[in-house]
């Protein structure tokens, strides 16, 4: 590298490490001490990933796992460490893929420090699969340490069916909803096995960022990280609105923010 590129290179890196430092000023406290820190979020609320970014940068994890990179994005992502807002969601495809604006995930990329970049979103095919098949048969390999061979008890199946009736809007055929609980089963499993790939690979800590609805202690990733290695400590912090449901986190946050920028959900799914 040559001198000029060098002193840019400081410039931008200084800039950076300042912006995460405001952030982690202003972030709430959070316990960060476990070998598995799941952030969860709303994935349109920029301030949930200011947050998230914070917490990265306190923590100063080993590795982060992103449910929103499959793995050949992550070492794209690894490879471009430094690269600028518009630059990295361009070569990560980002906004294509169908997540909220790149910009305001950046911060969480800026604060990495040294942490490995893993990826654990699961390919369509995938999911189509694991509507038709089931997660046990799409995840492979493990499914049984996972506990994805057994069936839900009946009252769980129940309740994630009819949330993800509502979270749909009410607009998915009955006998589709069984295999959207098994595509719910198969996401959870495949972050917490990544995360625990992360975490014998690097020796940890490790952070996840991924939405609420895989933080929540019950039947997200934690639980999976429970049934797969008890000795892990994990700890999940939820990110909710004031009137959200009381979706169960070892750490729950409220913040009342703008929600002008949304629209009526249901629209794109109409």
């Amino acid at each position: 590298m040559n001198a000029t590129r060098s002193i840019w290179a400081a410039l931008f890196l200084g800039a950076a490490f300042s912006v995460a430092a405001a952030q982690a000023q202003n972030a709430p406290d959070v316990p960060l001490d476990a070998d598995i820190v799941v952030m969860g979020e709303l994935h349109d609320i920029a301030l949930h990933h200011e947050n998230q970014s914070a917490w990265v940068t306190r923590m100063a994890p080993a590795a982060v796992v992103f449910e929103m990179l499959p793995p050949e994005l992550a070492e794209i992502a690894e490879d471009m460490r430094g690269a600028e807002t518009e630059a990295l969601g361009a070569a990560l495809a980002w906004e294509e893929r169908g997540w909220p604006d790149f910009p305001s995930y950046h911060p969480i990329f800026t604060a990495l420090g040294e942490a490995r970049i893993y990826g654990a979103e699961v390919p369509r095919d995938d999911l189509s699969r694991a509507v038709s098949q089931g997660a046990a048969a799409v995840f492979g390999d493990g499914a049984e340490r996972f506990l994805l061979d057994l069936d839900l008890p009946l009252e769980e199946q129940t309740l994630r069916e009819d949330l993800q009736d509502r979270a749909h809007c009410g607009l998915m055929p009955p006998e589709m909803l069984p295999g959207m609980v098994e595509v719910q089963r198969l996401r959870d499993a495949v972050l917490a096995r990544t995360a625990l790939t992360a975490l014998n690979e690097t020796g940890g800590p490790v952070a996840v960022i991924t939405g609420n609805g895989h933080a929540r202690t019950d039947w997200g990733v934690p639980a999976y990280l429970r049934a797969a290695d008890p000795d892990v400590t994990v700890h999940a912090i939820g990110q909710v609105l004031p009137d959200d449901e009381a979706m169960p986190f070892d750490t729950r946050l409220s913040f009342a923010v703008d929600l002008s920028h949304r629209g009526d959900p249901c629209d794109a799914l109409r």
